[in-house]
């Protein structure tokens, strides 16, 4: 049914299959709510796993997790696996690794607010362009001083210490505006709230974690519980694009190649590019664009074409259309948009036949051998080998369990960053200062004033000059990338 040169996913007149070297060219799962794109998307990854290549997915309803475990006992599968004359169907269950922001159900997937970086911590944040402004000085400072931000408290900290003395820094990297701070400050509280002090910390992911083959040579399934995380859009959206973008940083230039390296299936898209700036629209687009030569196919999930920029649409060449709603205006220039953006059949009416289809049918259309995108055809989705709906929380916990990644991300540890930095150099400057009080007692009050001011300026420089003297001890310039991501060179 598949080799490592085509994956069958559908039937309709003809069988339809998905070319692995064709699918770093990306894809777009498109579909009303409840017509089949769950269905779509795990049929897509098993057949990823199959053939050698790891998968990455959000289980967003949790119910995607059960990729883990065969299926069985649905009369509508078997139905459709006579309708569709699957003789050689097996069910069966797929190598899958557990993953949770929160820690508890999957292994715990942390980064560092320097590995982050500035521009994704503003759309994480949701700052305005002189606030993100302020945070990428804050950011270059840290880095300039060799000041690893690790967590939120680092964070906060070194905020504070650069709002004290941002007279000093104004003239080297530019205005520090109180106002800035205080809303950067007020950010990171809201993002404490919704969890955020779970995700920033070590040890950190490292993406080459997902890569991983079982003995049998099937790629895993990473499957990430999103149930809770979705909650919070923006750390969602930004949590799956920061992984993006570190697979784009991490994993090295390959060219075209028989299949991917990875697979990456970007659920409700659409929170990606909701309220957006156009700065972050273009980082989007540009890694969309280079990162197929890393080996890495994106498939997006969402509702309807129309939730993509054009940008990016125009990229995602393999497209699966299930059923579309048109009942308003609106929802019928929705399914006319839709149904533009596949090469026409003359057989059928494709804005037509997008309001009829039936749950698990879609309008397909896969590159061929030329990189062509297919004719437009209506088939019916085969239906996955792995179970539906949720699995139990003993089965979950197996899993984890007997992962070989459970005792390398339990625990988590808390080394030397820049909170700690910035406690000592203060604690050091404070006792300089009672000592400079101290001497200062044997001069009347007007010597006490002109000794002071200059003390205060003495102190200053000495706490800018200790920054400066862990960068040197560092011994090496923090590079960053595309995304503004801390590279691990």
């Amino acid at each position: 049914m598949q080799d490592n040169y085509r994956m069958l996913f559908a039937r309709g007149r003809d069988e339809i299959f998905l070319l692995p070297k064709m699918s770093n060219r990306h894809g777009l799962i498109t579909g009303a709510t409840g017509t089949g794109k769950t269905v779509s998307l795990k049929v897509l990854a098993e057949a990823f796993s199959s053939i050698g290549v790891p998968v990455f997915l959000a289980d967003i309803k949790g119910d995607v997790a059960s990729i883990c475990n065969p299926g069985g006992d649905k009369p509508k599968i078997d139905e459709r696996i006579k309708m569709l004359g699957l003789k050689d169907f097996e069910y069966q269950g797929f190598p899958t690794t557990l993953w949770d922001v929160f820690g508890i159900q999957g292994h715990p997937v942390r980064t560092t607010i320097s590995e982050m970086g500035p521009l994704l911590i503003s759309r994480l944040l949701g700052l305005n362009e002189v606030q993100s402004g302020v945070l990428n000085i804050v950011f270059k400072v840290a880095d300039d001083s060799g000041m690893l931000l690790i967590d939120l408290k680092d964070l906060r900290h070194m905020l504070k210490y650069i709002g004290d003395n941002a007279k000093d820094y104004t003239l080297e990297y530019g205005n520090v505006s109180v106002q800035s701070i205080g809303a950067i400050q007020r950010g990171l509280l809201s993002l404490e709230e919704q969890g955020g002090e779970n995700f920033f910390a070590e040890p950190a992911l490292d993406i080459s974690d997902f890569l991983k083959i079982d003995k049998d040579g099937r790629g895993h399934i990473n499957v990430l519980a999103s149930d809770k995380l979705f909650h919070s859009p923006a750390l969602y959206s930004t949590f799956l694009l920061w992984l993006l973008s570190e697979l784009f940083e991490e994993l090295p230039e390959v060219g075209d190649v028989l299949k991917p390296k990875i697979v990456f299936f970007f659920d409700e898209a659409h929170l990606l590019f909701d309220e957006a700036p156009d700065v972050l629209l273009d980082k989007i687009e540009q890694v969309v664009r280079l990162i197929r030569s890393k080996g890495v196919g994106v498939f997006f999930v969402t509702h309807n074409p129309a939730d993509l920029p054009d940008k990016v649409l125009g990229q995602l060449s393999n497209r699966v259309q299930h059923a579309l709603r048109a009942f308003t205006p609106r929802e019928q220039a929705v399914v006319k948009a839709a149904a533009d953006t596949f090469r026409p059949n003359p057989e059928l009416d494709v804005a037509k036949v997008i309001t009829e289809l039936k749950v698990g049918e879609a309008l397909v259309s896969f590159l061929d051998e030329q990189g062509r995108p297919s004719i437009v055809e209506q088939a019916f989705v085969l239906p996955p080998k792995s179970q539906f709906g949720t699995i139990s929380n003993e089965r979950r916990q197996e899993i984890i369990n007997n992962s070989i990644y459970f005792h390398k991300y339990q625990t988590t540890f808390d080394r030397e960053s820049a909170y700690e930095i910035l406690q000592k150099k203060l604690a050091q400057i404070e006792e300089a200062s009672k000592k400079d009080r101290s001497r200062n007692g044997q001069y009347d009050y007007g010597k006490k004033v002109s000794k002071k001011r200059k003390t205060d300026s003495a102190i200053t420089k000495m706490a800018k000059s200790a920054a400066s003297s862990v960068g040197r001890q560092v011994g090496r310039e923090l590079v960053r990338g595309l995304f503004g991501i801390l590279l691990k060179k």
